[in-house]
This record gives C-alpha cells, sequence and structure tokens, in this order.
C-alpha cells in the first residue's frame, strides 16, 4: 500500500508540476511576442510621422493661399474704388454733354 501512495504521491506531483509550469512563458516567447508587436508600432509611427508631414505641408500652403486671397481682395476694393471714381466721371461727362446746347 505504500508503493501505491508514493507513486500516487510522484504522480500527482508531476501532474501538478506540470499545470503550474505549463502556463509560464519563457523569457524568449515574450521577447519574440513583444518584438513582433514594437516593429508593427514602428511601422505605424513612421506612416504617422509621413501624414503628419503632408498634413504640416498641407496646412502651410492653406494660410499661405488664405494671405494670397486676402491682398487679392484688399487690391479688388482699391480697384472697385477706382472704378467707381471713374463711372463717376463718366456720368458727369454724359450729362454736361446733354445739357451743352448742340448746333
Amino acid at each position: 500500500m505504500r508503493l501505491i501512495s508514493s507513486k500516487a504521491s510522484v504522480a500527482a506531483a508531476i501532474l501538478i508540476g506540470s499545470v503550474a509550469l505549463g502556463g509560464c512563458a519563457t523569457k524568449g516567447y515574450v521577447n519574440d511576442q513583444i518584438a513582433t508587436v514594437n516593429s508593427r508600432i514602428d511601422g505605424i509611427d513612421g506612416r504617422l510621422r509621413t501624414t503628419e508631414g503632408t498634413a504640416g505641408q498641407a496646412l502651410s500652403q492653406a494660410q499661405a493661399a488664405a494671405g494670397q486671397a486676402q491682398q487679392n481682395g484688399q487690391r479688388i476694393d482699391q480697384l472697385s474704388g477706382r472704378v467707381d471714381g471713374m463711372d463717376q466721371q463718366v456720368q458727369q461727362l454724359q450729362q454736361r454733354a446733354q445739357r451743352r446746347p448742340r448746333g
């Protein structure tokens, strides 16, 4: 009976040991998994930096275009004033021409 009890104890120890150790990951396995994740992160980080650069360039171009549009609007306002002044002069000349007697 003692032999059976001793064999059962050994079997139980082996079973408990395999269950306890079977769930642990080795350092090599963990490092491999982390390396895979890190390479994915590095790839995404590179794409993000490229996208940020493109967005920064687009923002700079948009700001430059907005500045140019503002300058163009100011120039149009100046030209509109000049055109209005010339229009008034033409109307005055037409009125003077209509007042003069012909003949």
